[in-house]
């Protein structure tokens, strides 16, 4: 099946945002865009509960047999968007695709063809961040494929799709496993933009700071040293790969996902990585990338690797 970037859109500032977003991801990368749209039919205890009565009982579930929406206007949400996106967007195919089923699964299944699914999360208001709900982290966790989550501030749908495309992309990276997957992304992410890669590193402290002692220079320059030489490493290869491209190595002392959320202030996307488990834990996010999601100020991307 042809690749797609593709947004689910629920007719909220948020997915409209990230639908926008999208359209020009879509444009860089010379892909149709496609909208999703999703029906979740009427949960079983408020089908079961006597108070609706037979009619509306009767109602309900004859829709829900037929997978058809629970409103007239359901149709005109992706239409809507569809024909906003084309007027802004001109050179970008748009699709459009209704879904009737739980949005979590089918926007997880839809992953499987996105490059890359775009969802979107309401900023805090005031102060730099995501509140990211339980689809958005459901899908994160589960898909197999780049799920980029867009930020939209208030019931606006305009301020992270106006983000120069100029600023820097910044990738999260853990030197001690690095996957070319997860740097492949941000590589082609910065080419895509015609932008600068800032690469960033986050190392523990050494143990003399956790328990008050006197501080050692000549250690913390050591560990320094070997941190950064660790992350040139890393990058070594992409780096005689793409010559041309700009990249900024930032190997610093911390918590790296506090670096991340710093960084994203100037930054034109985030991207950070989710180990894949298909072990009987089930998914798992990440603490660097759950706290990432939560509180970067751009967009960011999670890239799902083994």
């Amino acid at each position: 099946m042809p690749r797609t970037v593709t947004v689910g859109l629920d007719g909220s500032s948020e997915s409209r945002a990230a639908a926008d977003w999208a359209a020009r991801e879509a444009k860089l990368r010379g892909l149709p865009l496609k909208l999703v749209n999703v029906w979740e039919p009427v949960p079983e205890p408020i089908a079961q509960a006597p108070l609706l009565g037979p009619e509306t009982h009767q109602h309900w579930s004859e829709r829900s047999e037929m997978g058809v929406p629970p409103a007239e206007g359901w149709g005109s949400i992706p239409r809507e968007a569809a024909e906003e996106l084309r007027a802004a967007h001109p050179e970008v195919d748009v699709l459009i695709e209704q879904v009737t089923g739980r949005p979590a699964e089918v926007l997880t299944d839809a992953a499987k063809d996105a490059e890359p699914l775009v969802l979107g999360s309401r900023g805090l208001s005031g102060v730099g961040g995501f509140i990211v709900g339980s689809v958005g982290l459901a899908v994160v966790a589960h898909a197999e494929r780049p799920v980029v989550l867009v930020r939209a501030e208030g019931d606006t749908s305009g301020t992270d799709s106006d983000v120069p495309p100029s600023r820097p992309v910044v990738l999260g990276l853990d030197t001690r496993a690095p996957d070319d997957t997860l740097i492949g992304f941000a590589f082609e992410a910065a080419l895509l933009r015609g932008t600068s890669l800032r690469v960033v590193h986050g190392w523990d402290a050494p143990p003399y700071i956790v328990h008050g002692m006197a501080p050692d220079f000549e250690l913390n320059a050591q560990i320094a040293a070997e941190q950064g030489a660790a992350l040139t490493e890393a990058l070594g290869p992409w780096k005689r790969k793409f010559p041309d491209l700009q990249i900024v190595e930032d190997s610093l002392s911390g918590k790296a996902a506090d670096h991340l959320v710093d960084a994203s202030s100037e930054a034109s996307l985030v991207v950070v990585g989710r180990r894949i488990r298909r072990a009987a834990l089930g998914a798992h996010i990440g603490p660097v990338t759950h706290a990432v999601l939560h509180h970067a100020t751009a967009p960011v991307a999670v890239v799902p690797h083994d």
